[in-house]
């Protein structure tokens, strides 16, 4: 970063962490949980409750999406995948409820990805972020995201189940194109070395496979099968799931594990949330596909996670990644 770039990073980092007013972490930092409710099998509530984020407590716009707080030079934002994250915690609630008011909640937000799904420049449907993002290697905007991907398609096809609106279902088909094309095609799939498929959460070079991001996309390509029977995200769901397996023991550093591969000396550890986030995602990868391997990572790492010195060591670790390489 440049001296500037970092500065409006502590601008936007500082009131996020040590203030007590509302941030965009005030949207992320749930309490991460396996939804009892869901069926593997079946496209009904989503795998995760997000229940605390469909009652989020920042700002909204006329239309009831939510806008993130990002403070600094970046202010209100919309951000898609916490839209789509509000919009199936409403939808997870509609129906248990079949509450009128969370019907207009998610149906915002269906409304809201359906509207805001634009075309990159290679010609792909992709939902932006119009904001710039102090990743290590800074992301411009517009930039997309196989999370976003993921996710949006994630809320769609839920919204056409219920609804049968075929809108919804033409954005999630568009949408799902970029899971087709490799990131140097415009879209969100990079292949490694060994042949392994990974959806990427921040397209930079060299690639840093994000484990949550990953994760949460591959929910998608698998929602999208459910929703259509598409063969083509059967094989790709299939296949993030065995570069997973082949890959985990890469996030494991022997007492917590890592939020990405970072490619730098010192490795990018997991925020406590996010360590958390990730034994959750594992545990719903074992209900949807019955690989061990996923119950003994999540497993561990719940292991780790009780461990209080193993969590002190893992703080400390990610504060000094975050000084030298951020």
């Amino acid at each position: 970063m440049t001296i500037q770039q970092r500065l409006n990073y502590y601008r936007r980092l500082f009131p996020a962490y040590l203030g007590s007013e509302n941030s965009q972490l005030s949207f992320w930092h749930d309490l991460p949980e396996v939804n009892e409710r869901c069926h593997p099998k079946e496209l009904g509530e989503y795998y995760m409750p997000f229940t605390a984020k469909a009652d989020y407590c920042g700002d909204y716009d006329e239309a009831g999406v939510p806008l993130l707080n990002y403070h600094g030079k970046l202010g209100l934002q919309y951000n898609p995948i916490a839209i789509a994250q509000y919009g199936l915690g409403n939808y997870n609630l509609f129906l248990r409820t079949r509450d009128s008011a969370r019907h207009r909640q998610w149906l915002a937000v269906a409304d809201w990805l359906v509207t805001n799904l634009q075309q990159n420049r290679a010609g792909l449907w992709v939902w932006n972020h119009h904001f710039d993002w102090e990743y290590r290697t800074p992301l411009k905007a517009p930039w997309y995201s196989a999370l976003a991907q993921g996710q949006g398609i994630s809320m769609l096809v839920r919204a056409h189940c219920e609804t049968g609106e075929i809108s919804y279902l033409a954005a999630a088909q568009r949408a799902f194109v970029t899971f087709l094309k490799n990131v140097e095609e415009g879209g969100v799939v990079h292949v490694d070395e060994h042949g392994h498929i990974w959806f990427e959460e921040y397209i930079v070079s060299p690639p840093t496979h994000i484990l949550n991001g990953f994760i949460w996309a591959t929910w998608g390509v698998y929602d999208y099968f459910l929703a259509t029977g598409d063969r083509r995200a059967q094989k790709l769901f299939d296949q993030a799931v065995s570069t997973l397996a082949a890959n985990l023991q890469r996030y494991d550093v022997g007492f917590w594990s890592l939020y990405e591969q970072s490619g730098t000396w010192l490795k990018m550890m997991a925020s406590p949330f996010y360590h958390h986030l990730h034994i959750v995602q594992l545990e719903v990868l074992y209900r949807l596909t019955g690989e061990s391997i996923f119950k003994k990572y999540a497993a561990r790492w719940d292991s780790y996670r009780r461990s209080r010195p193993k969590r002190t060591v893992a703080l400390g670790y990610k504060v000094v990644f975050k000084l030298c390489y951020y």
